[in-house]
């Protein structure tokens, strides 16, 4: 894959997961939306972790911070320390199964979910409800879709 369209196969696939991210979503659905902006930076950074880093994550992170209204640079900073993370244990992580990657994929998301939870609690006080947990585990259990429909992009030729 030359370095033009393999890096627009991954701008393509982020700008996707961010309009997954801001669709109004009913209330029942939008409850359970995982992050999908970060599971596709997550299958990039253990796929190419030579292209998609942590200034990746952080610029993304800052994207998905003004799309979402929130407090400017939470999703940077929770981005950027969990592809840190992925950056230190890519190697091993993929030749682990899916199953396992989920649970790593799990603990991504969690940690991630945490310091958000933080960040908010220090700018309001809130509670911590039973919804919080429903986006990790729709994650977790997206991650095996999510692994294969990027690989199917990855590795696919398109001709002119």
């Amino acid at each position: 894959m030359n370095n033009y369209h393999g890096f627009g196969r991954i701008i393509l696939t982020i700008i996707l997961a961010m309009c997954l991210r801001i669709v109004p979503w009913p209330n029942a659905i939008a409850s359970i939306n995982p992050d999908w902006v970060l599971l596709v930076l997550v299958y990039w950074t253990l796929a190419m972790p030579e292209r998609v880093g942590i200034f990746h994550a952080w610029t993304v992170g800052l994207l998905t911070d003004a799309l979402t209204g929130g407090l400017f640079g939470q999703y940077a900073l929770a981005y950027s320390l969990a592809i840190y993370f992925c950056l230190i244990l890519h190697k091993r992580l993929r030749q682990y199964p899916l199953p396992q990657q989920s649970m790593f994929i799990f603990l991504c998301l969690l940690s991630t979910q945490l310091l958000l939870f933080w960040l908010k609690n220090i700018q309001t006080p809130s509670q911590f409800h039973a919804s919080f947990w429903l986006p990790v585990f729709t994650g977790t259990l997206c991650w095996p879709l999510v692994y294969t429909a990027l690989r199917f992009v990855r590795l696919a030729r398109f001709t002119k």
